[in-house]
């Protein structure tokens, strides 16, 4: 089965860059908690060359099962970081959900 990935886009202020790539990087927050989750299988956090303050993640688990089963079971604990780090985002939307080829 082909592994499952989910990608964001976030829009950061020049400010706040620092802090967001310490909480969305490879050793950040978010990875801590995604690797509560059975099936988490790593994130990239991509920073934009041509556009200042744009950001990607990129989040991989061993297939959607993983990923939603993750939600479930740490759903209180994922709103709870969105929130803490919604003061470092001008923006953010999901850019898609994906298999790997």
């Amino acid at each position: 089965m082909a592994g499952y990935v989910y990608v964001w886009e976030f829009q950061v202020a020049g400010a706040q860059r620092a802090a967001f790539e310490r909480i969305y990087g490879t050793d950040g927050d978010w990875v801590a908690l995604f690797r509560s989750g059975e099936g988490y299988m790593g994130t990239s956090l991509l920073r934009d060359r041509n556009v200042p303050g744009r950001y990607l993640t990129v989040d991989r688990w061993s297939d959607e099962a993983a990923y939603r089963a993750f939600r479930a079971d740490f759903e209180t604990d994922y709103q709870r970081l969105d929130a803490a780090c919604e003061g470092l985002t001008l923006a953010e939307r999901p850019l898609g959900e994906y298999a790997e080829a």
